[in-house]
């Protein structure tokens, strides 16, 4: 019988212009038990934008989530409401990114200075839908990075009704460096969440940051109940095919990186013949092949044929045949050429 496990053991991040649709979808071809966050979705989009392109997705990519970005507990209802009617299984708050564009909105990881306001928005959105409210956020922001801060903030959360945080492990300068620098440069400190795990041991505690390999995350899983992979999974997705197999026991999904792309085929299909270009699909599957023979061909045929008009599916199966031979080439060397 195989133990109890939290449905957060694996999270996939939420990724501006990274976890769209079609990176997900291209992901549930590798793992199916891993829980797939949207991109972040602002309030005012939501309620004033193309909503129900915002809110689309695939069945096959369940279970999903919808992060919000935004500071209004009025608003964020709203858009949790919808998120129960569309389908999500969970709403995340994003009280972690640093971008210019989220601070001037004032949410974002600038929340973590506004406590109150977190909470009262968690009860609104608690009270509009039946779906878990989460919340994702940093271990700190500026100099309001001390460990009792961290305390204090989970704790207003937990007295909200929060029942899961997804915790970045790393302080947000929110001046002084950018969002890419903010990925990097403050240094991570997993003791510190692992420390928030013994204090609110009732709490689901969602590990990010840095993690990106199955032994990282073994060790992390020792203190936390869950984890979350972003840039690791994206810029190298066949780490996720030991995912299931890793964390949850079950068999892998598919056995070997050209069988996830031939899965994807009736998907891409689909796409293509309601209007989307191949490159918003086959930009997302350029990692695939990293670190084995053929790779960069790939990764090149993709990049310069994929956004040409017209572009269409023998664009990648081309892509795995120039591939497959660099392959072959290699391991079966011409003896005329070897003389």
């Amino acid at each position: 019988m195989k133990p109890d496990l939290s449905p957060h053991r694996l999270c996939l991040a939420p990724m501006l212009d990274w976890s769209d649709r079609h990176c997900r979808m291209f992901w549930r071809r590798l793992t199916r038990r891993a829980r797939l966050y949207t991109e972040m979705v602002t309030t005012s989009a939501l309620l004033h934008g193309p909503r129900r392109q915002l809110l689309a997705f695939h069945a096959e990519e369940q279970p999903l989530a919808l992060q919000l970005g935004g500071s209004d507990p009025a608003e964020l209802a709203r858009c949790a409401e919808l998120a129960q009617h569309h389908g999500f299984v969970e709403v995340n708050l994003n009280c972690g990114c640093p971008s210019d564009r989220v601070r001037s909105g004032a949410f974002g990881a600038c929340l973590m200075a506004e406590p109150a306001r977190v909470a009262a928005a968690l009860r609104a959105m608690q009270q509009a839908c039946d779906l878990p409210v989460t919340v994702k956020h940093r271990i700190g922001i500026d100099d309001q990075d001390s460990e009792q801060a961290l305390t204090d903030f989970v704790g207003t959360l937990v007295e909200a009704g929060c029942r899961t945080v997804i915790v970045h492990a790393r302080k947000a300068w929110l001046q002084g460096l950018s969002p890419r620098e903010n990925r990097h440069i403050p240094p991570l400190d997993y003791e510190r969440v692992y420390r928030l795990k013994k204090q609110f041991p009732e709490l689901t505690i969602v590990l990010n940051g840095g993690l990106n390999n199955w032994a990282t995350v073994a060790r992390a899983l020792a203190g936390v109940d869950g984890v979350m992979l972003g840039r690791a999974a994206y810029q190298n997705p066949w780490l996720l095919a030991e995912a299931d197999a890793s964390l949850f026991g079950d068999p892998p999904v598919v056995d070997s990186r050209d069988r996830a792309l031939e899965q994807l085929f009736p998907y891409i299909e689909e796409e293509l013949s309601r209007g989307t270009r191949l490159h918003h699909i086959t930009r997302h599957l350029l990692g695939l092949y990293q670190g084995q023979p053929g790779g960069r061909i790939f990764r090149r045929h993709l990049s310069e044929q994929a956004n040409r008009p017209g572009a269409g599916l023998e664009v990648l199966t081309t892509a795995m045949t120039l591939r497959a031979s660099a392959e072959s080439s290699r391991r079966n060397p011409d003896p005329a050429e070897a003389s």
